[in-house]
């Protein structure tokens, strides 16, 4: 496996803590520029997600895969899309000739994707209010007080729609991606498991987020059982998070 990691240590955490300060001054629900990045221009909510994504610093490293690896015409799933700064990137990058399928089970951050999505005139992104999982049923949703952290969990007050990948593309109402981004705060092997058929027959290439090392070592033996090549965007060693890039080897 090819290794290319970022160590988030508890210095860099602290002077990251120190600069976003002054930002909680920043009133909510302005909509203003992204201000740098490759969604620079673009229009975003202030207070739907961290201040990042109006800055364009959100997750650089994930941006650059998202740039390496999209191509204009591509069929894009955004499985976890929260309040939507993949999504718009994706719809970016894949242009008019795009489709971009937004997953997101949480009604608050749905309420923001599709604000997102229209505010930008991003036709090209269809969104999906359900949990994508490892089977179709409904499942309960912990909200946890960051909206960017909700996950499937049996002690959860938020009872979702989920589906499987498989199951969504067999009966047609998505197409099979060319690239998937993968960000479920815990859920992502139920979301591999539910997406066997698709990712052994059609390979996309992946960008995915796990949390817990026994879930990441899970999730990677999986995908290099099925055939993917594996190479890290964020060593998660100090903080349990992980990114990988996965393509067909």
């Amino acid at each position: 496996m090819c290794v290319e990691c970022v160590r988030y240590t508890p210095r860099v955490r602290l002077l990251s803590r120190l600069i976003r300060l002054p930002l909680r001054l920043v009133p909510a629900g302005r909509t203003v520029p992204i201000l740098t990045g490759a969604l620079r221009g673009w229009k975003w909510i202030t207070g739907s997600a961290t201040h990042g994504c109006w800055l364009g610093t959100y997750e650089r490293e994930a941006q650059e895969a998202f740039r390496e690896l999209i191509r204009e015409g591509d069929v894009v799933y955004d499985i976890g899309a929260n309040a939507g700064f993949f999504t718009l990137l994706a719809s970016r990058l894949t242009g008019p000739r795009g489709t971009v399928y937004a997953f997101e089970p949480l009604p608050r951050n749905i309420d923001y994707l599709q604000r997102h999505v229209a505010v930008n005139h991003a036709a090209n992104v269809r969104v999906l209010p359900i949990a994508v999982s490892s089977s179709t049923g409904v499942a309960h949703f912990d909200t946890a007080s960051n909206a960017a952290m909700g996950r499937i969990k049996d002690e959860g007050v938020l009872e979702v729609q989920t589906e499987s990948l498989d199951a969504l593309v067999a009966s047609g109402r998505v197409i099979p991606p060319r690239f998937m981004k993968i960000d479920v705060e815990g859920a992502e092997l139920e979301v591999l498991h539910g997406a066997a058929t698709l990712l052994q027959r059609h390979h996309p290439k992946m960008l995915l987020s796990t949390h817990g090392v026994r879930i990441h070592e899970r999730c990677c033996a999986l995908l290099e059982e099925w055939g993917y090549a594996l190479r890290f965007v964020r060593d998660g060693t100090d903080d349990g998070q992980y990114t990988v890039v996965a393509v067909q080897r």
